[in-house]
């Protein structure tokens, strides 16, 4: 589908599925949207962490409009999450019940976005196979402060073939809006994952460990990993997996 009719599905809460693999070439975005009093923090901590939190567009407090896409943040993503004083309370498929004036919302850049080039170049991704949302996982690599924001990356992983794991960097590296090039490869235990098979978002793809690698790319699930550190009254965010689909090419 195009962007605007996949959106659409979205809307109308015809489809709340991953949208992993969903209009190729089309640049993807997480959301998060935090009261207008954290949004210079939260802001600064992007600008002081890109690979995990690539900005590419800021709506102003109370705008439901991205400059990037002709859609409505409230209602155009396929699911979301809602946390209350660091915990989360909820998933719903719409945000028209909780929408507030003051909301300033973020969007950042996806690895989503450059799986289309991965698969175009025949590396298999399993998760999509599967059709399971990719597997995210909380680590110990320290992420830069800023004001009330602090706390570790959330990184996603995919089960890379040996044999492509050159191309699979050379590829992803191409996109810096995308978290760009993996931040780690093999041994999850050097970056705090214990168990490999127990994600803290998403869902495990077995692999063949003979034959794929485990790669590990920064995710864009940080921010909500951080923003339960500050405790805000309200945040909203996509849920894991479920972006906002531009209208912007990759």
């Amino acid at each position: 589908m195009e962007p605007c009719t996949q959106r659409h599905q979205y809307r109308e809460n015809l489809d709340s599925e991953t949208t992993s693999g969903k209009c190729d070439g089309y640049l993807q975005a997480n959301m998060i949207t935090l009261p207008a009093e954290y949004a210079f923090e939260f802001l600064l901590f992007c600008q002081r962490n890109p690979k995990p939190c690539p900005v590419v567009d800021v709506l102003e407090a109370g705008q439901v409009t991205p400059r990037i896409a002709d859609a409505d943040i409230r209602t155009d993503l396929p699911k979301y999450r809602i946390y209350k004083n660091g915990e989360l309370e909820r998933e719903v498929l719409d945000l028209k019940d909780v929408w507030q004036d003051d909301f300033v919302t973020f969007l950042l850049g996806c690895s989503f976005t450059f799986e289309r080039a991965l698969v175009e170049k025949g590396i298999s991704l399993l998760h999509q196979e599967m059709n399971r949302v990719v597997p995210m996982y909380q680590t110990t690599i320290p992420c830069e402060d800023a004001g009330r924001f602090n706390g570790e990356m959330v990184v996603s992983m995919r089960a890379i073939k040996k044999e492509e794991l050159d191309e699979t960097i050379r590829i992803t590296s191409k996109f810096p809006l995308a978290h760009g090039a993996p931040i780690h490869v093999g041994h999850p235990s050097e970056i705090g994952i214990e168990n490999i098979e127990n994600p803290d978002y998403g869902e495990f793809t077995p692999f063949d460990e003979e034959e794929r690698i485990p790669v590990f790319w920064a995710c864009g699930v940080t921010p909500q990993y951080v923003g339960l550190n500050v405790k805000p009254e309200m945040m909203v965010t996509h849920a894991p997996g479920h972006m906002l689909i531009t209208d912007q090419k990759e």
